[in-house]
C-alpha cells in the first residue's frame, strides 16, 4: 500500500533449545519455497478444486523431502519427526494439501515381508518415487478400524481383496494403495482388531488396478489432491505385498510384533496434523497482520483499534503455544519414547486452535474475508478438517482420559 510505517509480518524464529544450523538451515528453505513454490500455484489452483502438478511432487523430491524420516543408508535424509514436522508447518503455510503429501513418502508402503523387496522400496520412497494413498475407512469404519469389512481371502500365493473403502486421498495419482482387510474374523477373547492385515496393492500413478474402481468425494476443501471412494471387486495383492503391522482400535491390548510400531506411526501422523494446523493457522495471523494495517475506517488503519489489536494478540499466542508443543512432542518421539497421551493432546489443542484463530481472522477481515478474493477462507476450511482426520478431536480425547482414569 505504499504507507512508510507498514510492518511486515515476521514469520517465526526456531528458538533454543530447538535450534541448530541445520534446522534453520532446513526451516529456511522450505519457507522460500512455499512462498516462491507453493502459494501461487495454491492461489491458482485450489478455488478450481485443483490438482497439485506432479512438476511441484518432483520438485519436492529433489529436495530429499520425500525421505526426511528414512535412514541415511536407503537414501533418506536421516533425521528425525523434529524436522518432518518443521518443514511441514512451513508448507501448510502456504497448502495444506502440501504439507500433507508429504506423508505419503517417509517409508509408507515399505513394511513388506521379504527384506531385500523392503530395502528397495525404501529407496523409491526417498526419492519421491513411492507415493502412496492410505485405505483404511470404510462407510460404516472410521473412527472404528477394528469395524473393517473389507475382505482378504487367500488363493494360492495372492489375496483376493473385496469391499468398499472411504477417504483415500491422491488414490488414482498413487504408486500404491495400502488397503487394510480383514483375513479373518477375531477368535473369543481375542480384540476386535484381531485378523486385520494391510495389503500393498501396486499400481501405475494415473490408473486403478483391475478390479478397482473409484468414485471422488467432493470436498469443500483441502484441494491439491483428489480423495476417493473405492469399490474392490476381486483386487489381487501378492502375498510378498502382505504387510507387517496391526491396526485396530485405539488403546487395544494387542500382542502383535507390529501393533508398536503402528501406534508409533499413528502418533507421528498426530503431531504432523498439529504441525500441519499451526502452519494454517499462522498464515491466517500473518494475512490479518497485514489486512490491519491496510484497511481503513473511520479514517484510520483498523489496526489501531485496540479490540482487534487485543484479538490479533490471542491469535500470536495460541499459535505460539501449540508450535511450542508440537516441538516438544516431536523432541519426544524422537528420542523413542511413545508419547501416546503427548501426541493426541498437540493434535488436540493445535488442530482445535486452527479453527478458532482462522475463524476469528475471517471475523477481522469482516466482509473481505467472507469471499474468494482473500486467502482467509481457504484457511478457514482447511483448518476445519484438521479436527476431524487423523482421530478426531473426540478420539484425542478419548486417547487422553483413557490414560488418566480407568474405564468400567
Amino acid at each position: 500500500m505504499g504507507r512508510s510505517d507498514f510492518k511486515a509480518p515476521r514469520p517465526p524464529e526456531l528458538l533454543s533449545p530447538w535450534r541448530t544450523e541445520r534446522r534453520v538451515a532446513l526451516q529456511e528453505e522450505a519457507r522460500d519455497f512455499a512462498r516462491d513454490v507453493i502459494l501461487p500455484l495454491a492461489d491458482e489452483l485450489d478455488p478450481q478444486k485443483g490438482e497439485m502438478p506432479r512438476s511441484l511432487i518432483d520438485a519436492m523430491a529433489e529436495k530429499g523431502w520425500f525421505g526426511i524420516t528414512i535412514p541415511a543408508e536407503y537414501g533418506g535424509m536421516g533425521l528425525g519427526v523434529f524436522e518432518y514436522c518443521l518443514i511441514s508447518e512451513e508448507l501448510a503455510r502456504a497448502w495444506l494439501s502440501t504439507g500433507s503429501i508429504l506423508a505419503r513418502g517417509q517409508g509408507l508402503g515399505t513394511q513388506t515381508l521379504d527384506d531385500e523387496s523392503r530395502r528397495a522400496l525404501l529407496a523409491k520412497s526417498a526419492r519421491g518415487e513411492w507415493i502412496g494413498s492410505i485405505a483404511l475407512s470404510e462407510p460404516t469404519a472410521g473412527s472404528d478400524l477394528a469395524g473393517v469389512q473389507t475382505r482378504a481371502v487367500r488363493e494360492g500365493d495372492e489375496w483376493v481383496l473385496t469391499g468398499t473403502k472411504r477417504w483415500a486421498g491422491f488414490a488414482l495419482g498413487a504408486d500404491f494403495i495400502e488397503v487394510l482387510a480383514r483375513v479373518r474374523d477375531p477368535e473369543p477373547g481375542e480384540p476386535r482388531s484381531a485378523g486385520l492385515e494391510p495389503f500393498l496393492v501396486v499400481k501405475e500413478p494415473g490408473t486403478f488396478p483391475e478390479g478397482m474402481t473409484g468414485t471422488v468425494i467432493d470436498k469443500i476443501g483441502y484441494h491439491g489432491f483428489l480423495t476417493y471412494e473405492l469399490r474392490l471387486d476381486g483386487v489381487r495383492a501378492p502375498e510378498r505385498d502382505r504387510l507387517t503391522g496391526l491396526y485396530g482400535d485405539e488403546g487395544a491390548d494387542a500382542d502383535s510384533g507390529g501393533f508398536a510400531s503402528v501406534q508409533r506411526g499413528l502418533n507421528i501422523a498426530r503431531v504432523h496434523t498439529a504441525a500441519r494446523a499451526v502452519g494454517v493457522a499462522r498464515a491466517a495471523v500473518e494475512d490479518c497482520t497485514a489486512y490491519l494495517q491496510e484497511r481503513e475506517q473511520f479514517g484510520q488503519p483498523i489496526g489501531q483499534f485496540q479490540a482487534l489489536r487485543f484479538a490479533l494478540a490471542d491469535m500470536a499466542a495460541e499459535v505460539a503455544q501449540a508450535r511450542a508443543y508440537w516441538q516438544q512432542v516431536a523432541h519426544l518421539l524422537d528420542e523413542g519414547l511413545p508419547a501416546e497421551s503427548e501426541s493426541a493432546a498437540v493434535k488436540l489443542l493445535a488442530t482445535e486452535m486452527a479453527v478458532r484463530v482462522t475463524n476469528q481472522a475471517m471475523q477481522l477481515h469482516g466482509g473481505n474475508g467472507y469471499t474468494t478474493e482473500r486467502r482467509i477462507e481457504r484457511y478457514w476450511r482447511d483448518a476445519r478438517l484438521t479436527t476431524i482426520f487423523e482421530g478426531t478431536s473426540e478420539i484425542q480425547r478419548r486417547i487422553i482420559s483413557d490414560r488418566m482414569l480407568p474405564r468400567g
